[in-house]
Parts: structure tokens; C-alpha cells; sequence
């Protein structure tokens, strides 16, 4: 099983985009199947099944525009991407998406079939949340493939294992699999490095290789056959502590480190990194955003006018979190650079709650880097025993785990115990169990807002009670699995497919018909047609 990573599963994608499970996903996932194509491709299908969360949502949440983004070997923050269907379709490419009845279990699978004249390749995907994928099934060869490395596709009619042994003595790799099919098999190599055109050259001279792609990784930390990680629980890491009462963002960065082969400094380094990029975005939240196609305008900054009048009533900390969480979710829905941390729909309340406390304290960015690790660590015991996709676990997915996640980084930020800051995590995370998701009109904007600022209050809370003793009574391992069995009790209709909830009230529907109006209108305008 891989091993959850804090910039790959956590802290992270850097992105545009409403949703990191629609967008960010979708984007990763062109980007494979692009490079199964050679990138030369004039037609793609989209199919969703009828009974997942995308075709409710593969439009209002930015699947589309993440997917074709993707095929067009886009990054998640090129600012090009609210136009990306309109880039494909200018490089003649035909796009048709379909709702199908195949019965996929997960409810973010995408299937897609793309063509060039006589080639054709198929792709079937899923996003599994906070922009993380897995590839289930190339040209009917079952797979799993997370683009946490180099992959060197090998079509041969037969002697697969052979053509594997021989590859193994040529090059240094993580993994060679052989995938049987019909009539054919598929020779998958994982390394840190593609496959040479010499090696190729050689294996093509006893085997009779039919075909070869190469895909490129599209996570920022790769996979290593010799990794491992010392803990994947709270409970494994408390027993790795041993009674040091490490802070917790020293386990995070000793995880880490081995994790991605990386050294402390380049661990801390990274996170300062991810800190600055915040810090921008919430300062350009506050001046002000634009853009028409979403449901709130600008509203960060009357608050922070009246915050700084002193008309607001004094909520301390809470008011500077309240703000910044605000400018986050506004630069989020005006389609600018935010962090999904661990998810875009719950970007605001992990980096509001951490930063603004932060400067409340007269902390710089080594200390906010170091808590967006503390929270990284417990986010690697969520992403490794659940979820962050709402598709799958509700709102408790997203904005639960980010709530959870903060109050264990203000914890570990205010100086407490190891034992304190996990009980500040298992506190936050049990005070939001069975957090639907129900997007108004479809758009990941409201009530996220709200949960985003509820999350981060919570947080503050959690760890201030956690700091004074409080006992959360059941361990954060315990908390963790007792969402998980609450997600798979929630109708579908209650996680992201806006069919339940405030998704289905009379207003959300009659905004949903004003946007649609909006936007028909300004396609009209952009493409001159009647």
C-alpha cells in the first residue's frame, strides 16, 4: 500500500479551482491520459456513471474544467484554466461527455476513451480526494497507478515475465508488473526514471513490443521502493515518541523525511514555501476579488474595515481567523492560487486558524510552517485510514478533518504536550461527525464558507482545550475509524452530489437558475453565436 505523503496527500495541491477532488483531480488525470496518448489525440468521451457524484457536479465544481486543463498539459495553477474547453476544442479536438449506467463503486470515477485516427486508448480513474487519483484500468488491464512515480507502459502479445526479468537486469526500478489481458499483456514499469530508448532498443531486438507510453509523475513527492515510514497511526507514533514528547511537528518532518527522501531542511523548506504562497493569498483576498461566475462577491473586506474600527464584537484571535478564512474561500471562488489543505472546498480553515493565530502571537513563518506540519502528520493518520473526499465521507471528510488537523497545530503552536496537541485533534474531530455536504446551487462556495470558519472555531477551541487538560476520552485512532463507519451511513444524497440537504432548498435551486442564465449569456458574448 503507498504510504500517504504531507505535500501529496495533506498540505497541498497548489491550484486553482472550487474543488480539489473536481479540479485538481481531474487535472491530474487528463495529464495521464494525455501521456497515454503521445499528447496527440482529436477525440475524447467522458463518461460518468450515473449513480456517482460527477454528473450532478462535473461542471459547477470544475471537473470539467481541471480535466481538460489537464489534457492540455496545463499545471493546477495555470490562470488559462477557466478557458481550457474552449483551448481543446480549438485544437479541434471533439469532446462529448455521457452518463452511463456501469455501476462504478466509487463515486469520483472517470472513464475516458480517447482516439487519433486508428489508436485509441482507454483510461478509468478516480479521484479519491484533496487532489489525489489512482488510475484503475488502462485499455482493460487493471492497474493502480497514484502518479507518484515514472511509469513505462510496455504492450507485448506474450512473454511478458520474460521481457520483465530482462528489464530488471537492464535498469534500476521500484516495480515491474505484468498485466494479463486478451490476447495481449501489459508490462508495467515504475521507477524513479523512465525506461531509456536504449533499453527499449534492446528489449525490441528478442521481444516483439508492440507499444510504449511513458507518464509522467504528477505529484510533487515520488514514490521509492526503499521507503518506510515509521508510523501510520497516532498510536504507532506515540508509541515511536517513546516518552521523548517530541513536539509534533518533529514527528511530522522524521515522517516525512522518510517518507520522500528528503532532509529536515528540505521538509521545512517546502513548508515555508507552502506558507508564503498563503500569506499572498490572503493578502490579495482581503483587497479585493473578482469574478462573475460565483455565487458571493466580495465580503473580507467590510469585515476587516469594521475589525479595524473596533465595531465588531471582540472575539480576539477569532475575528483576525474569521477574516483571513474569508479571504481564502473568496480568492478560492475567484479562480486565484490557494493551497488545498487538505482539500479545496476546506482550503480556509487549517492556513486562516494557523497564520492568523500566528501573527496574534508575533510568530513569523518558520513557526507557522512548523504548525502546518504538526496538523500534515495528523492529516497522514486521516488520509491513510479514510477519507477527504466529501463524495465519500460528507463535509466531516473536508472540513471536519481540517478542523481536526488545525487544533492539533495550535495545540503544538502554543507550546503544548505531544499527548495535548492529539487530544486536541481527537476533540475538534468529534465535535464534527456527520457534517453533510450539500453545496448551494452545486457551487463549493456555500455553506463551505461557514463550515470553513466553523472548523477553524472549533479549532481554537479544541486546543485551548486540550492546553487546560480537557480529556477528548476517545483516542484520535478511534475518532478517525468512527467517521469513516458515519461517512458509509450517510445517504448519497448527503455527500457532495447536491441532491440533499440546503443543495434542493427553493432558494439554491432558483440560484442555480440565475447562474445558469449568467452563464449562457456571457458564452453568448465571448463566442458571438445567437
Amino acid at each position: 500500500m503507498k504510504s500517504a505523503s504531507i505535500f501529496n496527500d495533506v498540505i497541498g495541491p497548489v491550484m486553482r479551482g472550487p474543488s480539489s477532488s473536481h479540479c485538481a483531480a481531474a487535472l491530474r488525470i487528463g495529464r495521464l491520459a494525455r501521456d497515454l496518448m503521445g499528447g496527440q489525440f482529436d477525440e475524447v468521451l467522458i463518461e460518468f456513471d450515473r449513480k456517482g457524484s460527477l454528473p450532478t457536479t462535473h461542471d459547477s465544481q470544475g471537473s470539467d474544467m481541471g480535466l481538460f486543463g489537464g489534457l492540455m498539459g496545463w499545471d493546477a495553477t495555470d490562470e488559462r484554466l477557466p478557458g481550457s474547453a474552449q483551448a481543446l476544442r480549438d485544437l479541434g479536438v471533439q469532446i462529448r461527455i455521457e452518463t452511463v449506467d456501469v455501476g462504478d463503486p466509487h463515486p469520483n470515477t472517470y472513464r475516458l476513451t480517447l482516439r487519433r485516427g486508428q489508436t485509441r486508448h482507454f483510461m478509468r480513474a478516480i479521484s479519491t480526494g484533496g487532489g489525489m487519483i489512482e488510475v484503475l484500468e488502462v485499455d482493460g488491464f487493471s492497474v493502480s497507478m497514484f502518479g507518484d512515480c515514472f511509469e513505462t507502459l510496455l504492450w507485448v502479445n506474450s512473454r511478458g515475465s520474460e521481457l520483465a526479468q530482462e528489464l530488471a537486469r537492464l535498469v534500476p526500478v521500484d516495480a515491474i508488473l505484468v498485466h494479463e489481458g486478451r490476447g495481449e499483456q501489459l508490462v508495467e514499469v515504475k521507477a524513479g526514471e523512465f525506461v531509456s530508448e536504449q533499453a527499449i532498443a534492446k528489449l525490441k531486438e528478442v521481444f516483439a513490443v508492440r507499444d510504449v507510453k511513458r507518464l509522467s509523475p504528477v505529484l510533487p513527492v515520488l514514490s521509492h521502493r526503499d521507503a518506510r515510514v515509521p508510523f501510520t497511526t497516532c498510536a504507532e507514533m506515540l508509541a515511536y515518541d517513546a516518552g521523548r514528547n517530541l513536539p509534533l511537528w518533529k514527528l511530522a518532518v522524521e515522517y516525512e523525511m522518510a517518507r520522500g527522501g528528503l532532509t529536515e531542511a528540505e521538509v521545512i523548506a517546502k513548508t515555508v514555501d507552502i506558507v508564503r504562497i498563503l500569506r499572498r493569498s490572503i493578502a490579495h483576498g482581503i483587497v479585493g476579488t473578482n469574478y462573475d461566475d460565483r455565487l458571493l462577491g466580495y465580503q473580507c473586506g467590510r469585515f476587516n474595515d469594521l475589525m479595524q474600527a473596533g465595531r465588531l464584537l471582540n472575539g480576539g484571535a477569532l475575528n483576525r481567523i474569521i477574516l483571513y478564512v474569508t479571504a481564502l474561500m473568496e480568492v478560492k471562488s475567484s479562480m486565484g492560487v490557494i493551497v488545498a489543505a487538505p482539500t479545496a472546498g476546506a482550503c480556509a480553515a487549517l492556513p486562516g486558524a494557523v497564520i492568523a493565530v500566528a501573527e496574534e502571537m508575533g510568530h513569523g513563518e518558520l513557526e507557522m510552517a512548523k504548525a502546518l506540519l504538526a496538523a500534515g502528520v495528523i492529516g497522514v493518520f486521516i488520509a491513510t485510514r479514510w477519507t477527504f473526499a466529501a463524495e465519500v465521507g460528507g463535509c466531516q471528510a473536508e472540513c471536519g478533518s481540517a478542523g481536526c488537523m488545525a487544533a492539533a497545530a495550535l495545540a503544538d503552536m502554543a507550546g503544548g504536550t505531544l499527548v495535548q496537541s492529539v487530544s486536541a485533534a481527537s476533540l475538534a474531530l468529534q465535535s464534527m461527525l456527520g457534517l453533510i455536504c450539500d453545496p448551494i446551487a452545486k457551487r463549493v462556495e456555500a455553506p463551505c464558507l461557514g463550515k470553513n470558519v466553523m472548523a477553524a472555531s472549533n479549532a481554537l477551541a479544541c486546543a485551548n482545550m486540550a492546553l487546560a487538560g480537557y480529556d477528548p476520552l476517545i483516542p484520535l485512532d478511534e475518532v478517525i475509524e468512527a467517521a469513516r463507519r458515519v461517512g458509509g451511513q450517510m445517504p448519497r444524497e448527503l455527500r457532495c452530489t447536491a441532491l440533499g440537504g440546503l443543495s434542493i432548498t427553493p432558494s439554491s435551486q432558483a440560484i442555480e437558475r440565475r447562474l445558469a442564465v449568467k452563464r449562457a449569456a456571457a458564452c453568448d458574448r465571448q463566442c458571438g453565436c445567437d
